[in-house]
């Protein structure tokens, strides 16, 4: 049991650090990849607090179709933010 509580403390540290980065960065397609990042950590979160079902319905959405659009539309617009 101890080892699922380590494990889900890393793997909200990854997603603590991944949102940082994601927020601070100014190249958009980088955020994207970022917020796909901080979302597999999520997933691992779920998995490791038993949610299997939450989990094969969370991870195709937001590391696949989710960052997919976002990109798309970043492709109509500039890649890198501009103050």
């Amino acid at each position: 049991m101890e080892v699922t509580y380590l494990l889900l403390a890393i793997a909200m540290l990854f997603a603590l650090i991944a949102t940082y980065l994601a927020i601070v960065e100014r190249n958009l397609v980088k955020a994207v990849v970022l917020s796909a990042v901080q979302s597999v950590a999520f997933t691992l979160a779920l998995y490791l607090l038993r949610a299997p079902d939450i989990v094969l319905v969370y991870l195709p959405i937001t590391v696949g179709i989710y960052p997919a659009a976002i990109l798309f539309l970043i492709k109509k617009t500039e890649e890198v933010e501009e103050l």
